[in-house]
């Protein structure tokens, strides 16, 4: 432990923009792009992405000349341990994002738990986030929430886990968070419509960030008087007591 505690390399987590790459100059700090601009090595969900994101940020080196892991489901423990060598020799690395922040709702933690567990320095820069995006906008409560990732696609376990989900929102007076496939944002959408209460307050939030933003709360009542379509689009639902 020692040893690696002196080490000059650190890990950092660069947050990316949540859609198109044009929004960059408002949602990426200069800061995170100096730093970035120092980095020559990757952790990253798709080389693809990455490589389109530093372009878009003027990246000094020749996209060719850097180094790019592919972090995803298929990478085992080994491999992960494999990508932070570099650290170790005293580079710095980057945990690239595919979109919004690293690690929430997005691959990542395997890498940070064994720079922890190496004794690495890590460095969570400043980035949109959704999930967080949409709860301040939601005027739901901030201070106790839960986020459920992705809800069963199943009909019986969706409807109970939409009852569940509900009812702890009464009960824990907490704020209850989930998102879907953008392609079965619609199907989702009418289901809770179907299996939650009238007075039911659902905010949906979709692109967030992107010019097309839109953030709506109402009771589950109102929502049925609307037609919204959220195909295709990224989207967070949250859902709250009355």
């Amino acid at each position: 432990m020692s040893q690696t505690s002196n080490l000059k390399g650190k890990l950092y987590l660069v947050p990316t923009t949540l859609g198109a790459f044009d929004t960059i100059d408002r949602v990426i700090p200069d800061y995170n792009i100096q730093i970035v601009h120092k980095l020559e090595i990757f952790i990253v969900e798709q080389v693809r992405t990455a490589r389109r994101f530093l372009s878009k940020l003027k990246h000094p080196t020749d996209i060719d000349h850097i180094v790019f892991y592919e972090l995803n489901k298929y990478a085992d423990e080994s491999e992960v341990f494999s990508y932070l060598y570099d650290i170790s020799n005293g580079k710095s690395v980057g945990l690239l994002s595919e979109a919004g922040t690293p690690c929430i709702a997005d691959p990542g933690a395997s890498v940070v738990k064994i720079a922890h567990e190496l004794g690495m320095k890590i460095i969570p820069l400043v980035g949109p986030n959704s999930i967080i995006l949409s709860l301040m906008a939601s005027g739901f409560n901030g201070q106790n929430f839960t986020f459920h990732g992705y809800l069963p696609i199943d009909k019986n376990e969706l409807a109970k886990k939409l009852k569940t989900i509900e009812q702890s929102a009464y009960k824990a007076d907490q704020t209850q968070i989930f998102i879907e496939t953008p392609y079965r944002n619609n199907q989702l959408f009418t289901s809770i419509l179907k299996i939650c209460s009238p007075q039911t307050l659902l905010c949906v939030a979709t692109d967030l960030t992107l010019t097309t933003e839109t953030v709506n709360t109402y009771s589950i009542s109102e929502w049925k008087k609307k037609k919204p379509d959220f195909h295709k689009k990224p989207t967070i639902f949250l859902i709250y007591r009355s």
